[in-house]
């Protein structure tokens, strides 16, 4: 999963991207308005945690940025106003949920939770493709009740193929979702990543489930 983290408070910013990367997410941040915004419109997200009161751009412009582009990645709020009026604001503008500063991470963390399984982005904590499971909460792998360890960076990338079952990902795509901006394109990171991957998911005994679509990509299916 990638987050999008706009924050101009370093203490702030840098807590919410050390959290979310302990949580498996590839995390980007900006520090003004305006920056953010590009960021949004340029990358694709799975989550945006946006502060409303931000240099050059407020999270109002933020929001109605992302939203005429026709990007429709959740948006978390975070602000220290607590203005009703404010957060309908902020809702009409695009935005998807709205928390008062200060809060404790745990929240954050179930705000976002309860975004990502909204039916237009996942299906649950729970994800599966034939005898393969992932808890997206508990961060466990199991293939035939068999739990498999994996590093965080193989972890991520089973994450994003499981969403996408069926679908071919190009290697651009899993750059963008499981790498940071800046990683390096033109490494092999992916290559050998999706093999020590495939080793630990891919028994002889069991199904293969990640296939090569030559000149394009991956693909998961059962």
């Amino acid at each position: 999963m990638r987050a999008l983290v706009i924050e101009d408070e370093p203490d702030i910013r840098e807590a919410l991207a050390e959290n979310l990367r302990a949580r498996a997410f590839v995390v980007d941040t900006a520090d003004d308005g305006t920056q953010g915004s590009y960021l949004a419109r340029t990358n694709a997200y799975d989550i945006i945690i946006l502060d409303n009161m931000l240099p050059e751009k407020n999270g109002y412009a933020v929001c109605e940025d992302i939203r005429r582009t026709g990007r429709t990645t959740p948006i978390l709020v975070l602000s220290v106003l607590s203005d009703s009026w404010r957060k309908v604001e902020l809702l009409n503008a695009g935005a998807d949920d709205y928390m008062i500063k200060p809060f404790s991470f745990e929240e954050v963390m179930a705000r976002i939770r309860a975004l990502l399984r909204r039916p237009h982005v996942m299906e649950g904590d729970l994800l599966a493709v034939d005898t393969l499971s992932l808890d997206t909460k508990k961060q466990v792998v199991r293939r035939s009740e068999i739990q498999i360890h994996l590093t965080k960076k193989e972890y991520m990338l089973l994450e994003y193929l499981m969403r996408n079952r069926g679908s071919v990902l190009s290697r651009s795509m899993i750059m963008e979702h499981v790498w940071d901006m800046t990683s390096d394109p033109f490494s092999n990171t992916i290559e050998s990543h999706m093999l020590s991957l495939r080793k630990k998911i891919e028994r002889p005994e069991w199904k293969k489930l990640i296939y090569t679509v030559p000149g394009r990509g991956y693909r998961m299916e059962e």
